[in-house]
């Protein structure tokens, strides 16, 4: 019911915020701006494990599974097994960079049947960077990192229903402590929370639906100076949905949407005279709960530019014998706000113990080059209760054939 008052409070707050919106005469003018949203840490948008990067980032309402965490930690709940970790490599911007890449582990444990607690540790490496000043002068090679670490417990509130929190510790070492003219860097340090909810529940025996929700990042700003102006965060709400359906005992399908919103503040148009003046759009220095709501309303375009700035998400997954998987997606994201357009695809192979996921991304937008172009993922699995089941079958099977005592 907590959650459930708080997502109403939200939402009505942010349609009274669009509709109270005073959109200028010549919003068109500004309506196909590139006017993309910034944040700080973007790492954090970034997908960490193979299954969703392989179906097109969708994650929200998909079948729990070990990266709950990550997508919605209400799915925690409804994790079958007791306990699992895995392990995933994104080598990123490779087009661009050879030794940019995020690694992701994480695990979780069944504390009884209707809870579960996981943790995450990411870690994004954005290769050597040679440092110099002004005059060229080297400065040394520094290699900037980021990571977060992750705690999140989801619990079903009946059969059907589940609520999820995670907590998040984010730190950013981007400079290593070097001098931006007057300003001595430092790390950048951030804490955050998700909060989210998931619902299934089962058409017929073989047929079942999911919806999903999860706002992500809601947290301290962060700042790598102390004089210098804090930024937010990549603070998201993320809702989804999914169709399940068991064609046979031997072949199962589903396909999966998500629809994600950055909360935060759109940048607005400022007077070309007077830089302090805003002429389209509302002021983005405010507090962090403030910009939640007023990112619903905020664009400079107005609600056409609004509408813009939701990205869509769609995949599918296919299993045989609940050994072999395919899957497929495409992820979409207007032109004036970042323009990400691409298909997706990938396999997965599951044994007894391992789970080996694969996914590849291919761009959509014909005759651009796109930095995301060939991105390829990978994910191991390990199935904890599996190997403790098949540990235990085997040591009974071993004593079956000797003489009793």
């Amino acid at each position: 019911m907590i959650f459930r008052l708080f997502l109403i409070l939200v939402l009505t707050s942010s349609l009274n915020l669009i509709f109270a919106q005073d959109i200028p005469t010549n919003n068109s003018d500004y309506l196909n701006n590139l006017n993309t949203i910034t944040s700080a840490v973007p790492f954090l948008t970034i997908t960490p494990d193979s299954r969703a990067g392989a179906m097109g980032e969708v994650g929200a309402a998909t079948t729990p599974d070990i990266h709950s965490l990550h997508w919605n930690p209400a799915k925690l709940a409804f994790l079958k097994n007791n306990s699992g970790i895995g392990i995933s490599y994104t080598p990123w911007l490779s087009k661009l960079v050879p030794d940019i890449a995020l690694s992701y582990l994480t695990g979780y444990s069944k504390i009884n049947n209707n809870s579960a607690w996981s943790a995450a540790l990411r870690y994004f490496s954005l290769g050597n960077i040679t440092f110099t000043d002004e005059t060229g002068a080297n400065l040394g090679t520094y290699n900037p990192n980021e990571y977060t670490f992750d705690f999140g417990y989801g619990m079903k509130f009946s059969n059907n229903f589940s609520g999820g929190l995670a907590m998040r510790y984010i730190y950013s070492n981007l400079t290593g402590g070097q001098n931006v003219g007057q300003y001595e860097t430092e790390p950048g340090t951030a804490f955050a929370v998700d909060l989210s909810t998931y619902y299934e529940s089962d058409f017929t025996e073989n047929n079942q639906w999911a919806v999903g929700v999860n706002i992500s990042n809601i947290g301290t700003k962060i700042s790598y100076t102390e004089n210098e102006e804090k930024d937010f965060l990549p603070m998201n709400l993320k809702i989804g949905g999914r169709y399940s359906m068991q064609i046979d005992e031997y072949n199962n399908f589903s396909v999966a949407i998500d629809i994600n919103k950055l909360l935060v503040p759109t940048p607005p148009v400022y007077d070309q005279m007077s830089q302090d003046s805003i002429i389209a759009g509302q002021d983005p220095d405010i507090s962090v709960v403030q910009a939640i709501f007023q990112s619903f309303g905020d664009a400079p375009g107005g609600i056409q530019e609004e509408w813009r700035e939701l990205m869509y998400s769609l995949g599918f997954e296919y299993w045989y014998q609940n050994q072999f998987g395919l899957r497929g997606g495409y992820f979409h994201e207007h032109e004036t706000k970042g323009n990400r357009k691409y298909f997706t695809l990938g396999a997965g192979l599951k044994m007894n113990v391992f789970t080996l996921d694969f996914a590849y991304l291919i761009p959509a937008n014909q005759g651009v080059k796109s930095p995301l172009e060939n991105t390829m993922r990978f994910s191991l699995i390990f199935d904890i209760g599996a190997f403790s089941s098949a540990f235990n079958d085997s040591g009974k099977n071993k004593g079956a054939g000797q003489p009793t005592q």
